[in-house]
């Protein structure tokens, strides 16, 4: 058996079971190596139905991790989920067709075109990781970017070419108190740098970017803790409004 497919094993487990594991136990050598653990992972918990991609500023190469279709979910569902509880405001698109390294070159109106609908959403943010707080980011990566679910409000009468991170406002609140209000608070910046380079990391991956996935973009507010019995909504000014409670 593979390191990769150790790990991938330790962190399903994980899962499904309800535990944590060390951070040690599932730490890959690079980059390359969390991306084979995220792939062993989704090998074994189902299909990609998504993919979550971030840069922590508009000059570093962006990160992501693929979302099993089962976390992608509507807009108001309740979550019985323990464990860290984080929440992110995001910009999500979905995928009109297949995309392939050609599509890189594309002007943005032209590569927005390969997108059919944008949606505000809430990350919620968990961990298979017992020390998550310490834990190495390539654990963190490896361990799906510490992704838990999706909440997908509904589709946003924007004109997908025209998104701006940048200029993204963004307003989320937390048991019925307003926890944060943000404009352009997604460090990553350009949306569709960080879009060419998951084109190409998925295409390189053999994994290219396919019709109905979702891609969920970073957070627009940073990151906040829900607690449970907690209400979560958020706001995004011309996409719309999505909720989910714990």
């Amino acid at each position: 058996m593979s390191k990769a497919s150790e790990a991938a094993d330790l962190l399903v487990a994980a899962r499904n079971g309800g535990w944590l594991v060390s951070w040690r136990d599932v730490l890959p050598s690079d980059r390359a190596a969390a991306y084979a653990i995220q792939d062993a992972t989704l090998a074994a918990i189902g299909p990609i139905g998504g993919w979550k991609v971030g840069a922590p500023n508009a000059e570093a190469e962006p990160n992501c991790a693929p979302l099993p279709a089962s976390g992608l979910l509507a807009s108001g569902a309740r979550l019985a989920r323990g464990g860290l509880r984080g929440v992110e405001a995001e910009v999500a698109l979905r995928v009109a067709r297949t995309l392939t390294a050609d599509d890189i070159a594309l002007p943005e109106a032209e590569l927005a075109r390969a997108f059919d609908a944008a949606y505000p959403a809430i990350e919620v943010v968990e961990t298979r990781l017992a020390d998550w707080t310490s834990s190495d980011a390539l654990a963190k990566l490896a361990d799906l970017q510490s992704h838990g679910a999706l909440l997908l409000g509904p589709a946003a009468a924007v004109n997908i070419a025209s998104i701006d991170l940048r200029r993204v406002e963004a307003h989320i609140s937390i048991g019925g108190d307003v926890g944060k209000q943000t404009t352009g608070g997604n460090p990553a910046g350009d949306i569709w740098r960080m879009l060419r380079w998951l084109i190409r990391h998925c295409t390189d991956r053999g994994v290219p970017l396919s019709r109905g996935q979702i891609v969920t973009t970073g957070s627009c507010t940073g990151m906040m803790f829900a607690q449970e019995g907690d209400a979560v909504r958020v706001r995004l000014a011309d996409f719309g409004e999505v909720a989910v409670d714990f």
